[in-house]
Parts: structure tokens; C-alpha cells; sequence
């Protein structure tokens, strides 16, 4: 392993990458790391740079399907503790990209922070939910943003204000390669109603999505304000199945994989979904998932 001299008790190769997903299907890494805290991290991207090896970040595994045959170059997870510290100074929270974001919301309204209770209930770490621009109906985690610290591809740390960044419905111009930190400007509310509030948002969250125990994961945006599932539903696709792999019956825009699938049988499937959703009734849909 001579591309990382230096880096050998982080650096593992053919890692498997299932484990890491919550569709927990897909190859192996050519190479994976786990990076302690960011002189490491910027370090190996400064290496792979320099080796002109690909590299890619996973965070919570939420929104990702690793392809059967896995994924050539690099792939960072930020699990360490130094990536998930969360603080809050005043009305202002600040966190690590890869804190969970579930966690990020509810210290946000122990401390009587509101604004980021609309986005309990959504999976991952918050660097993915700000690159995506999680959220629901009743806002986003942009609208919120304040600041964030990022890591170019050549491993340069750079900062980026409020002015400089750009949201819209699930994408941001944080595109970079590591959301390292972010900051919120919050508003000041009860403790006891934003924990009302949250639970509210969490049960009807957990009521119209797959079970818990089920691999799954939600497959595409919702196209000019109409709900992707309400279209694969009137399309009467709820229930169509290729191999292992099955649109949910409790939300039509989740695919679970059932044991025996492979991420070709989901890929087939997204891609029967949008022929069919197109052909029927003519709208395009368009993938909130990532493929690697």
C-alpha cells in the first residue's frame, strides 16, 4: 500500500461497503478510511490528490447505493468523534458534518433552538443532509445555514459564509468534497413545545415510511411540488418488483431490498419507475438517490 505510506493504520483495502448503507447492498471499496480528526483527513485527501486516486465521503449511508461491482479509488467515512462535536453559543448551534443529524435537531431544542425540529425523523450525518439540502414541506436545513467549513478535493480547508452559499429544493452549492463543520442561526423557543413539537414530526414521520427493520431507501425528488410517491402511486407501480428489489406498499418512493436483492435489481427498478411514471403520465422524475 505505497500510496499511503504513513497512512496504514487508517487505510484498508476492499473494504465492504454494504455494511455501511441502509440498503446494505452494493461491492467493496478499493480502498477505505476512517480518518481520526482532520490533520489525517486533509492529510489523505492531499495524498489521493497526489496519487490522482478518486475520492469519495460517506456519510450515514442513507441516500446511497453502491453498484454489485463496487467502487474503484478512495472512500472516506467521518465516524471519528472529532467530526460529530456539537456546540451551541448562544442562539447559534455549530456542528460537525458528520454529526447525525437526528442528534444535531434534538440538541437544538433541548436548548431551546428553533427551526431544525421540521427535520427529525431524516436519516444520515448533516454533512449529507446540507449537500442535499434535506427537508420536509415545513422547511429545509439551508434556510438556517450561517456558515460552513469545507475541504476541497486537493485538501484545502476553506471557509464558506452565508453569502457564498446557495440552496434550493435538495441541492446546495456545497459541493465540495468534505462538509467539515456548519453553523446555525436559530431562534429562541420553549424547550418543552419544540420537544412537542419534534415528537409530533417524528410520529408522522415513522408512520409513512418503510419499517425499521427493512432495508430501504427513498429514490427521487419531489418533481415541481408534487409528491414523487403520489405519481409512482397513480402510476400503479406500488408493489412492482424486479428481482429482490420492491417499491414499499407504505410509501411508493421507497425501494426496499428484500434479502435476496443486488443493487442492479433497485437500479433496474428506478429505471422501470421513471420509464413507466414518464409514459403514463408524462412527468420526469428525477433520482434523490445517489448511485456509486
Amino acid at each position: 500500500m505505497g500510496s499511503f505510506s504513513g497512512f496504514e493504520k487508517i487505510v484498508r483495502r476492499d473494504e465492504p461497503l454494504a455494511m455501511h448503507t441502509w440498503f446494505q447492498l452494493g461491492g467493496s471499496a478499493e480502498y477505505f478510511a476512517e480518518p481520526r480528526d482532520q490533520d489525517e483527513l486533509i492529510g489523505l485527501i492531499a495524498r489521493c490528490a497526489q496519487e490522482e486516486i478518486p475520492v469519495r465521503v460517506l456519510g450515514g449511508g442513507s441516500n446511497i447505493l453502491v453498484r454489485d461491482e463496487g467502487v474503484p479509488g478512495m472512500v472516506l467515512r467521518l465516524a471519528a468523534p472529532a467530526f460529530a462535536a456539537i456546540d451551541v453559543p448562544g442562539m447559534a448551534l455549530t456542528a460537525g458534518g458528520g454529526a447525525p443529524l437526528g442528534r444535531v435537531v434534538t440538541t437544538a431544542c433541548h436548548e431551546g433552538l428553533a427551526g431544525l425540529e421540521a427535520l427529525i425523523g431524516i436519516p444520515g450525518t448533516l454533512g449529507g443532509a446540507l449537500h442535499g439540502n434535506a427537508g420536509t414541506h415545513a422547511g429545509d436545513v439551508g434556510q438556517w445555514t450561517a456558515r460552513a467549513t469545507i475541504v476541497t478535493h486537493t485538501g484545502e480547508a476553506i471557509e464558506r459564509p452565508r453569502d457564498e452559499m446557495h440552496f434550493s429544493y435538495r441541492t446546495s452549492s456545497l459541493d465540495d468534497l468534505v462538509i467539515l463543520e456548519a453553523s446555525f442561526q436559530l431562534d429562541a423557543d420553549d424547550p418543552a413545545d419544540l420537544a412537542r413539537r419534534m415528537q409530533k414530526n417524528w410520529i408522522l414521520k415513522k408512520q409513512s415510511q418503510p419499517m425499521g427493520h427493512q432495508c430501504a431507501g427513498c429514490v427521487f425528488k419531489n418533481p415541481r411540488g408534487i409528491s414523487a410517491a403520489e405519481l409512482v402511486e397513480e402510476a400503479g407501480l406500488k408493489g412492482t418488483r424486479i428481482g429482490g428489489a420492491v417499491v414499499s406498499d407504505r410509501h411508493a418512493n421507497f425501494i426496499i431490498a428484500e434479502p435476496e436483492c443486488t443493487a442492479q435489481d433497485v437500479i433496474r427498478l428506478i429505471e422501470l419507475i421513471r420509464s413507466q411514471v414518464h409514459e403514463r403520465l408524462d412527468v420526469e422524475l428525477e433520482r434523490e438517490l445517489e448511485i456509486w
